[in-house]
């Protein structure tokens, strides 16, 4: 239940942010949710994968579908080679998944890297 809520904040927060901010955002977005909620590191960069990807690839697919994936079509033929709207906005999940996932990543890691800091001071101070 708690990676679903993450799941769902840190895909509702990187919509908003990506209103008013940089694409870059979701990076920021996603350290905060998981700076703020404590996670496991390969929960917190799972989570945040899933989320942004399907966000991504969802927000790409159905903005490319209202023009009947006239530039998708042209962009995958220069970079793909190949004629695939379907992949182009898959590769566009990706990168962001990529990035948000990194970011929950660090944050994770930041966090229990404090955790072992007041474990390490901790016994240094009854030894």
């Amino acid at each position: 239940m708690k990676a679903f809520i993450i799941f769902l904040l840190i895909g509702v927060f990187s919509y908003v942010a990506g209103l008013w901010y940089p694409w870059w955002s979701i990076a920021v977005v996603s350290f905060i949710v998981t700076l703020v909620i404590p996670q496991k590191p390969a929960a917190s960069f799972f989570i945040a994968f899933l989320s942004i990807f399907i966000f991504w690839f969802s927000l790409a697919f159905f903005k490319d579908l209202a023009n009947d994936h006239i530039l998708a079509g042209r962009m995958s033929e220069l970079f793909l080679h190949s004629r695939s709207p379907f992949l182009i906005a898959a590769v566009t999940g990706l990168i962001g998944a990529i990035v948000a996932g990194l970011a929950a990543l660090s944050a994770a890691f930041l966090r229990t890297g404090k955790r072992a800091k007041q474990q390490v001071s901790y016994r240094k101070t009854f030894n």
